[in-house]
């Protein structure tokens, strides 16, 4: 199966509406397809049944934090009508939005100002990311493109690298299990962690009920992947495959077109009984 487990609208951070990215995995004949936008679920009601063989599974990306080092974590299959679930969401929520406002603070602090209003005009959800503040810097002249805007201001260890404020990682891992989900460790290979911390984060993630990992995450090398499956098997994890895909045009993160999972991983999508086959 062409499976996708990992993606986003525009609703968090991505630049197709929801019916528009249920189109693009039709397009690409994916068969199975979870979108994961940042701690919301909106795009859920936006979506009437899929049609043309397409399987849609409830999905959420959590932002949380881990010995103060920012990762994320996919809830899948969940019922999206769980009151703890919808209330993790909303306690995400405000927690976005305070994050919002003090990164326009620190911003304003090193002379740029007016960017949490720049940013919103380039958010078509109820969140302002940091992908939209890059957008305004962009916009402004401040920085040349999206990447040069992480790099001097919002990525890890700038000023706009606020995380502080995110809900921890023991908590969304009980909202996902409360909501009948599974909790996936989200491209883990991202977080530029040693060998041995990142050990340690699949330890921490297991012992509070983590149950899978990415092992697949957009465009990787064989190597990473066959280094994600050795960890995978070794924690005794699902094994999930996503493209994190955001917009087109990007062919790291291209939607249905990341690599198969090993052969000797488990497959997440083996615990739903209607996919197991």
């Amino acid at each position: 199966m062409n499976v996708d487990l990992h993606c986003h609208t525009n609703l968090s951070d991505g630049s197709l509406a929801p019916k528009e990215l249920i189109q693009l995995a039709i397009e690409r004949k994916i068969d199975v397809l979870a979108i994961t936008d940042h701690d919301n679920i909106d795009c859920y009601s936006e979506i009437t049944a899929p049609k043309e063989g397409l399987t849609l599974i409830s999905g959420i990306e959590f932002s949380t934090t881990w010995n103060n080092i920012g990762v994320h974590i996919v809830g899948l299959n969940m019922d999206l009508s769980n009151p703890e679930l919808l209330k993790g969401i909303e306690f995400q929520s405000v927690a976005r939005e305070k994050r919002a406002t003090l990164i326009d603070e620190k911003l304003h602090n090193l002379g740029i100002k007016g960017c949490l209003e720049g940013a919103k005009r380039f958010s078509s959800g109820q969140q302002v990311g940091r992908p939209h503040f890059a957008q305004y810097l962009v916009e402004i002249g401040a920085v040349s493109n999206i990447q040069q805007a992480f790099k001097r201001y919002l990525g890890a260890g700038k000023a706009g690298d606020i995380k502080q404020q995110w809900a921890s990682l023991g908590d969304v891992v009980s909202w996902i299990r409360g909501a009948g989900g599974i909790a996936v460790l989200a491209h883990p290979t991202k977080y530029k962690l040693t060998r041995t911390k990142l050990c340690r984060l699949l330890e921490d993630f297991v012992e509070l009920g983590g149950e899978a990992m990415e092992v697949i995450s957009g465009n990787q090398t064989a190597s990473e992947t066959q280094s994600m499956a050795r960890l995978c098997k070794q924690y005794n994890l699902l094994a999930s495959r996503g493209s994190d895909f955001h917009a087109p045009g990007q062919p790291w993160a291209a939607l249905g077109m990341a690599s198969e999972l090993p052969a000797d991983c488990e497959p997440v999508w083996s615990r739903w009984a209607e996919l197991a086959d």
